[in-house]
Formats: structure tokens, sequence, C-alpha cells
């Protein structure tokens, strides 16, 4: 069961009475929880060249400049994702959204993408961020289309080391992105 307390757009305020089997038991668990439509991360990869593509954003919520993987929301508003979820096709709207939300914030057309990981927020929230690996793509002569609040002061090319540099020096303040990262970067060199 699932119940909508409060929503202003961005995000839904649930109560949930939910059951869980936790070892051969079942337990009814009630729940106050927030939702928010989901996000994708795209890791844009020269693999060989060990290199990956961040963009430079401002970042109103920090004050600052923050290095980051391209990426944005996967539906406008939270009525559309909440239809997707009763459709089960959420999923479809996030495929759809990786080329998308690449060719807007840095100007590459995607041509094959590839799904790594759903980190979940956890805590309470419900807000999934899809990770994919690009390693086929080609830039765009257009360049990048950002939407009208965006600043992004173009992007780089950083090699894998430089990439663990700026997250042990919090230069890329997404946390989640920061796991994903290392976890991609410590695997690839890994298997050479």
């Amino acid at each position: 069961m699932e119940k909508s307390v409060y929503s202003n757009g961005l995000f839904e305020f649930l109560e949930t009475e939910e059951e869980f089997v936790v070892d051969n038991q079942t337990k009814t668990i009630k729940r106050t929880m927030v939702r928010r439509s989901p996000g994708i991360r795209a890791l844009i990869v020269d693999k060989e060249n060990n290199k990956v593509l961040l963009s430079k954003e401002f970042r109103y919520e920090l004050n600052e400049w923050d290095y980051r993987l391209p990426g944005g929301k996967v539906f406008d508003n939270l009525e559309d994702y909440k239809e997707a979820i009763n459709n089960n096709d959420v999923i479809k709207y996030v495929e759809k959204t990786v080329p998308k939300e690449v060719m807007e914030e840095v100007g590459i057309i995607v041509k094959n993408q590839n799904l790594i990981k759903v980190s979940k927020d956890g805590a309470s929230v419900i807000w999934d961020l899809y990770y994919y690996e690009i390693t086929d793509y080609e830039i765009s002569n257009d360049g990048p289309h950002l939407e009208e609040n965006e600043l992004v002061d173009g992007y780089v090319w950083k090699s894998f080391d430089e990439v663990i540099d700026l997250c042990i020096n919090s230069s890329i303040h997404e946390d989640r992105s920061v796991g994903v990262l290392l976890t991609y970067i410590l695997e690839s060199k890994k298997t050479k």
C-alpha cells in the first residue's frame, strides 16, 4: 500500500505499508518516504587511453563549479514518472534519456550504451540514478544544447588517475558518482 501525502512537483512524500520476509518471518512495515524522478549519468570512456569525459558545471546548490558525469533527469514531472511506474516501463524512458542528455550537455552522439549500475539513494529516499558506460560515440558538429539555467564550462577528458585525484580532493561532489567512478576505474585496472 502506498499513499501520496504531499507533492511539490519535484518530490513526493509517501506513506507506505509493505510486507517483508526476513529470516522466514513476514513483517508488515509502515514507513514514510520521499520519491524523486530518476536520473541518468554517462561514463563516456576512451578505453584506448584510459580516460573519462567530465563536464565542468556550475552547481547552484554548491555555489561553485563541479566536475560531473554528463546526465540529467528522466522525467520532467512526477506524474509522468508515476505513470511509468504503474506501466512498469521506467527503463524504457531511462534508455531514451541517455542519448538526449549526453547530446544536450556535451554534444556527443551516443551510438551504444551499456547500463552498468543503478544506484539507490536509500535512507527512506527513492531517487535512483542509472549509470551507463558509453564507449561508442561521435562528437556532434552542433555542440551541446544546454537548458536555460544550465551553466556548463565545456567538458574535459581526464585520465583514470586524474579522476581518482578529483574524487579524493572533492572536486566531484556527487558522492554516488564518485563511488561508481572509483569502482569502474579499479575494475578496469584489475583487468589489464
